[in-house]
């Protein structure tokens, strides 16, 4: 497939490994990849793609798997990019969809704005949480949703309404074949010192608790109605399990790591395994939150 022609002002790669753009740290080639300068670069870019050629975005990598093969397509990067970030009025914050959520929750508070300290502990860029309308601690990001800015593979940017599109627990729904550009998110006034130190509580409790330091996605699987899935996987004795290099921790159960030679396959196995065991040892199906990519498949 022939490349854009039009002079861009971004950053392309061919054949370039995705191990070292994702949380787990495994995955093969992508086809190419393009960090934009901007969005109106990615604009540019996107349009002179061919409708059929296969895309995959990344943020900052987790909930992330991608395959050994790789991705037979184009990855768009926004890891380093898309990060414009301002304060538009009183109470609300526009961003674009590369700004991480730490940033975001520690801008929200520099402002004296709350309501987004649980950002701090999601390892993530605004456009990923908006994607899986990511939580943590009791907060979710679609409440805060104002607005938003999406672009399709035409190049096409729009601006959008939060009625536009229906959020669920760790999912949305919404126009088809439109990506998260930016949003604008409406947050209380508050004490923003107080914010800082509950997001500084919130992180001192997830190191605690969670494998802070070592290759993951995060969380694995969603939380079952009235249940937790870090519960049902410990009570059947499954932590510590691996397969290759992935292991479910010993720390927190509904974390696989990587211990340092782990393969996506092994990854992949290790999930299918849990939740084998978890279904037949409870009758629960645990539903995955990391998304896995495998050749052309989207």
């Amino acid at each position: 497939m022939a490349m854009p022609s039009t002079a861009l002002r971004g950053e392309l790669r061919e054949q370039e490994s995705l191990a070292g753009y994702t949380s787990w740290r495994v995955g093969g080639p992508a086809r190419r990849l393009y960090r934009p300068a901007d969005l109106e670069d990615l604009a540019v870019f996107l349009s002179q793609l061919s409708p059929a050629e296969p895309l995959l975005w990344i943020g900052l990598g987790s909930n992330l798997l991608v395959g050994d093969e790789g991705f037979a397509g184009t990855v768009i990067l926004t890891q380093g990019c898309l990060t414009a970030m301002r304060l538009d009025e009183p109470g609300r914050i526009h961003a674009q969809a590369g700004v991480s959520c730490a940033k975001l929750a520690r801008f929200a508070a520099r402002n004296d704005l709350v309501g987004v300290e649980f950002l701090a502990g999601i390892p993530g860029t605004l456009g990923g949480a908006l994607a899986m309308n990511a939580g943590a601690w009791g907060g979710e990001t679609w409440p805060h949703v104002r607005r938003l800015w999406t672009i399709d593979r035409g190049g096409v940017i729009r601006e959008r309404d939060a009625a536009d599109f229906s959020p669920g627990y760790r999912q949305v729904s919404g126009p088809s074949g439109e990506w998260f550009a930016a949003a604008e998110l409406g947050l209380a006034r508050g004490d923003g010192e107080a914010g800082m130190t509950r997001m500084r509580a919130l992180l001192d409790e997830r190191a605690q608790r969670q494998p802070i330091g070592l290759p993951s996605c995060g969380s694995v699987f969603r939380n079952p109605p009235g249940d937790h899935a870090a519960r049902l996987i410990e009570a059947l004795g499954l932590k510590g399990c691996r397969i290759g290099g992935a292991q479910v921790s010993e720390k927190h159960a509904n974390f696989i790591i990587n211990t340092g030679d782990a393969t996506a396959s092994d990854i992949s196995a290790l999930i299918d395994h849990v939740r084998d065991a978890v279904e037949l040892g409870t009758g629960i199906r645990l539903i995955p939150e990391v998304r896995r990519v495998a050749g052309e498949r989207l």
